[in-house]
């Protein structure tokens, strides 16, 4: 019997930020041309070299609070005081359209609530570093944040680690070249079933 969605699947990333799935994500992108990644929408100012519309759709909070009253949404989430993630109903639409697999690249809370939307439709997959140590070296090594924002990231990621247990698949990212063959197989069995 199929589900609501037929045939469409979807592929989640997930994890603490720094823990790797945008890597990974794009790894999937460069080896599955069958994948698509949704573009999310945030209210957070682009980091350097992001592109509106490519990495992201940046939106003022005024902008993203309409889509929540419009009922635009698959999924949304307030993740910090005054800033907001979500995916786009018609962004999924678009890339099904194309007869496409839709990768997403989400927090925890919004990967639950992914899976939630799409069931049996989607693989959630549990990205993250071998420790909290590792974590914290990556985070800090990007340079792209102050030291508070890196430090709330941490505190956030030592929840949002217990989120593992509810995933379907579980990517530990320590020797990059292993976790990418991990993920590819991964990723194909998936897209084969």
């Amino acid at each position: 019997m199929l589900s609501k969605f037929g045939k469409h699947k979807a592929i989640i990333f997930t994890g603490p930020s720094g823990g790797g799935k945008t890597t990974l994500s794009q790894y999937t992108l460069s080896n599955f041309e069958e994948v698509e990644r949704s573009i999310s929408v945030t209210t957070r100012l682009p980091r350097e070299g992001e592109v509106h519309g490519v990495d992201y759709h940046f939106l003022s909070v005024d902008d993203f609070k309409k889509h929540i009253e419009a009922g635009d949404f698959v999924e949304w989430e307030q993740v910090y005081e005054g800033l907001y993630y979500g995916t786009l109903l018609s962004e999924v639409e678009r890339i099904w359209e194309a007869e496409k697999v839709v990768l997403f690249v989400v927090d925890v809370i919004g990967a639950n609530s992914l899976k939630k939307y799409f069931g049996e439709n989607s693989i959630k997959i549990f990205v993250k570093t071998p420790t909290m140590e590792i974590l914290e070296k990556r985070l800090f090594s990007r340079g792209t944040e102050t030291r508070e924002n890196v430090l709330n990231r941490l505190k956030k990621a030592f929840h949002e680690l217990k989120e593992e247990v509810n995933a379907d698949a579980v990517i530990i990212n320590d020797v990059l070249s292993t976790t990418q063959n991990e993920v590819y197989q991964l990723i194909l069995s998936y897209i084969n079933r």
